[in-house]
């Protein structure tokens, strides 16, 4: 008998490269950078910057092969498919709806805008484009924040009751980071005038996700900002210091829960510390970022008639900048996309609101 014949099996079309430009070439840009050239599929082709000698510094250090001196000109060029927008807070709103009037795919870093109503127009933009669009809220990359929503969502700590939620600095009173008063890497984020919220729009967008990702959202928040004396004059050379140092708010989520989340930059003690326990009918779970990022205490079951904490290991998650190059890749968009950043910028704006009017604001 013949030897039957063998059907060869169809090829597999191999996902397309993603061809990368990164907007922005200052501090944070160096982590983009390396970040997306650590992750499969993603290639480097472009940066944007109006300062010359930073963009070509930069372009040289991570070689990447085309420079431009604007976004247009970058458009005008076209030979990429996705950007990285690592500019001024002022600037992520009109950059990211020029690239998606292109159709090219966006990752915005945080806040998304510097209000709900621009949030709202990259939204609308990105949903009529019909491209990936995601907001770079990095702590979403820690594997206790995934782990702890999913906990939540399933029901393990029972019917949400309390949160207490903060993220804590100490680079306005110490020199952790160096020191603030001597460069501009640190000085425009505290001041309004080149385009910062302050501590609220830099890092209270951070715990403001971070809390309401497992808890839920907010229904309404009574909100205080402070801005305190930190130079002759509050100022330091072209920098008026009137951005807020400190946001505290009181909130009720939609699920019934009170709770408070608080940031400032005047911790001591603290480089960088994101803490989060949300109290349920059942338990309570907890994330404190100088302990672990990797791991969170649980208290249900036994522990909680014993008052005790179990700590649990968590499984490792992608990072934003892999999300977003497989959301290119399988064209399925993956969190945190632009509607998460942009409901966060409204509880934003309503604290703000009711930092102004000295009284409760609904979300």
């Amino acid at each position: 008998m013949p030897t039957p014949t063998r059907k060869k099996p169809k090829a597999t079309k191999a996902a397309p490269t993603v061809r990368l430009a990164i907007i922005g070439t200052g501090g944070m840009a160096n982590n983009h950078a390396q970040r997306f050239k650590d992750v499969p599929g993603c290639t480097l082709v472009a940066c944007v910057d109006v300062n010359r000698e930073r963009l070509e510094k930069f372009a040289a250090d991570h070689g990447i092969p085309n420079v431009f001196d604007s976004v247009a000109a970058l458009l005008a060029w076209n030979q990429f498919d996705a950007v990285s927008i690592v500019t001024p807070d002022a600037y992520h709103a009109p950059l990211s709806i020029a690239c998606l009037k292109a159709r090219k795919h966006v990752l915005c870093e945080k806040p998304l805008a510097l209000n709900y109503a621009d949030a709202k127009k990259m939204v609308a933009a990105a949903k009529k484009a019909g491209v990936i669009n995601m907001v770079n809220l990095s702590y979403r990359d820690w594997p206790a924040i995934q782990a702890v929503q999913a906990v939540v969502a399933a029901g393990k700590i029972g019917d949400i009751r309390h949160v207490e939620a903060s993220y804590l600095q100490s680079w306005l009173p110490s020199k952790v980071w160096g020191d603030w008063r001597t460069t501009p890497a640190w000085l425009w984020r505290l001041s309004t005038r080149h385009g910062s919220r302050g501590v609220l729009g830099d890092i209270g967008v951070h715990i403001v996700d971070f809390a309401t990702f497992p808890a839920g959202p907010i229904k309404s928040v009574y909100g205080k900002l402070k801005t305190f004396d930190k130079a002759k004059g509050n100022r330091v050379g072209e920098y008026v210091l009137d951005a807020n140092d400190s946001a505290v708010m009181t909130v009720e989520f939609a699920n019934g829960a009170l709770g408070t989340i608080h940031t400032t930059r005047w911790s001591g003690g603290h480089a960088n510390r994101l803490f989060l326990k949300i109290s349920g009918a059942k338990g309570s779970i907890e994330i404190d970022s100088e302990r672990s990022t990797t791991s969170y205490k649980l208290s249900v079951g036994d522990d909680l008639d014993k008052a005790t904490w179990t700590e649990v290991p968590c499984k490792p998650t992608p990072n934003n900048y892999a999300r977003f190059i497989k959301s290119i890749r399988t064209g399925k968009q993956d969190q945190p996309d632009f509607a998460r950043g942009a409901a966060v910028q409204k509880v934003l704006d309503a604290v703000i609101a009711s930092d102004a009017k000295g009284k409760p604001v609904k979300v």
